[in-house]
């Protein structure tokens, strides 16, 4: 089990402690009191803030903001793809790379990022990102061109990275370890109403005003968003700055995490999962816009409601793994997705929108499994794991949302659907391989025990 993180401050890295004394032992789980000095002769440990606390509650709200704004913003465009290949005469592939980019940028920034964090903090790290990328975000609309738009997308994107990775790593440094995957759950739950506040604003707009008024007024929500992230955020107390290891330190770091099967696994599943899920997102509304359904842009904007059943299921799923383990609810929301999938191949407009609540429920589940257990499986070096996890999360939003679309082109919705269904697959697969059933697990890991059982 990794070792708890002595309590340092964040903006005072080298603020000087006493000795402790002579074959004086750690006092495990103590916190200092405000205003009280270290008594003498004491090393105190940080366990994190407990369930229940003040700090607790502001860590969740405050991450929540900053996934309504990172999530806000990266998926902007996705409500008003059809109004956008309209206005700018471009392909439904076309438009969707105003999402794949975005993705690519966040995709590649993701680790440097997070070496960043670990030398100036993980508060810093994701304040600069989330003030650089609103910045941007607002620029979007102003876009001269399709070139021009697709390229402030992209550096939008790149200042996100400084997100989500961090996010993750700030969560298991300063909550208590017991609750740490009911934590993660809470905020993978924050980005889904982020994507969902994101796509229901700019449905309506772009439907009333075009897609240029849709991006502004994402942008506006995200920069209040990110402002209260900032009011809310509490300096990190779990953190200690790291030393720079140079670049053969970070490939060690990096090699060493990919060479880790039991994280391999983990990584491929985000890569496959997250893009077969955000293709479905991409085109949906495309089918929904034709023959027999002819929807409205403000109508199909409101299918991201389902975001609303990942909201539920990823709080869900960190509550379940104490009962059940990470590697069943996590084969269980596969299950879930592919289910709600296979729904969607009819022609009832009912059944396609049940499906595709039953097909997000599922993937959020998952991925909520799959960002925690990265953080728990890995020793050392836990804002680059995340980041690998990030890397290959979003490489798949980029590389497979946009692909699905030649699919969905060529062969119609049922080639797309199916085509998911089989990544999913593939995934369950793997997970089953790569991850030890529960009782193999522990007598593989017993000394670990209760990593396992809290993430």
């Amino acid at each position: 089990m990794p070792t708890p993180h002595t309590h340092a401050s964040e903006t005072q890295p080298n603020q000087s402690r006493p000795a402790p004394a002579a074959g004086a032992q750690p006092v495990a789980g103590a916190e200092p009191v405000a205003g009280a000095e270290p008594v003498a002769g004491t090393v105190v440990k940080w366990n994190g803030h407990p369930k229940g606390s003040q700090a607790y509650g502001r860590i969740l709200a405050g991450l929540a903001f900053a996934g309504v704004a990172t999530f806000a913003q990266l998926y902007s465009t996705q409500a008003v793809l059809p109004v956008m290949a309209a206005e700018l005469r471009v392909s439904a592939a076309e438009a969707a790379l105003t999402i794949s980019l975005a993705t690519v940028g966040l995709a590649v920034t993701v680790i440097p990022w997070s070496f960043l964090a670990d030398r100036i903090g993980r508060v810093k790290a994701m304040t600069w990102g989330i003030c650089l990328a609103t910045a941007l975000g607002l620029l979007v609309p102003l876009a001269t061109s399709f070139p021009v738009l697709l390229g402030l997308r992209m550096l939008e994107g790149m200042a996100l990275g400084g997100i989500p990775a961090i996010a993750i790593a700030y969560l298991n440094e300063e909550i208590d370890r017991a609750h740490a995957a009911v934590a993660a759950g809470s905020y993978v739950a924050g980005t889904t109403l982020g994507g969902l506040a994101g796509r229901l604003v700019a449905g309506p707009a772009g439907e009333l005003w075009g897609w240029r008024a849709a991006a502004l007024a994402v942008s506006v929500l995200a920069t209040v968003a990110a402002v209260l992230f900032l009011v809310l955020i509490p300096k990190a107390r779990g953190f200690s700055p790291a030393r720079g290891i140079g670049l053969r330190g970070a490939a060690r770091t990096l090699s060493g995490h990919l060479a880790n099967p039991r994280l391999l696994a983990l990584y491929v599943q985000a890569f496959l999962l997250m893009g077969g899920f955000v293709a479905v997102y991409n085109y949906l509304g495309f089918r929904l816009s034709g023959e027999p359904f002819s929807l409205p842009a403000t109508l199909i904007s409101l299918i991201f409601l389902a975001y609303l059943s990942g909201t539920v299921t990823s709080r869900w799923a960190g509550a379940l793994t104490q009962r059940f383990g990470q590697r069943t609810v996590l084969l269980a929301g596969i299950a879930v997705m592919a289910a709600g999938l296979a729904l969607t191949l009819t022609q009832m407009l009912v059944l396609i929108l049940a499906g595709l609540i039953i097909f997000t429920g599922g993937f959020f589940a998952a991925h909520s499994i799959g960002a925690g257990w990265t953080g728990a499986i890995a020793q050392s070096g836990r804002a680059q794991a995340a980041s690998l996890y990030n890397l290959a999360y979003y490489l798949g939003s980029s590389i497979l949302g946009w692909a699905g679309g030649l699919v969905f082109q060529s062969l119609g919705w049922p080639a797309l659907a199916a085509a998911v269904i089989v990544l999913g697959c593939a995934t369950a697969v793997i997970t089953a391989v790569a991850h030890p059933s529960s009782g193999r697990q522990r007598r593989q890991r017993q000394p670990d025990k209760a990593s396992l059982q809290h993430p």
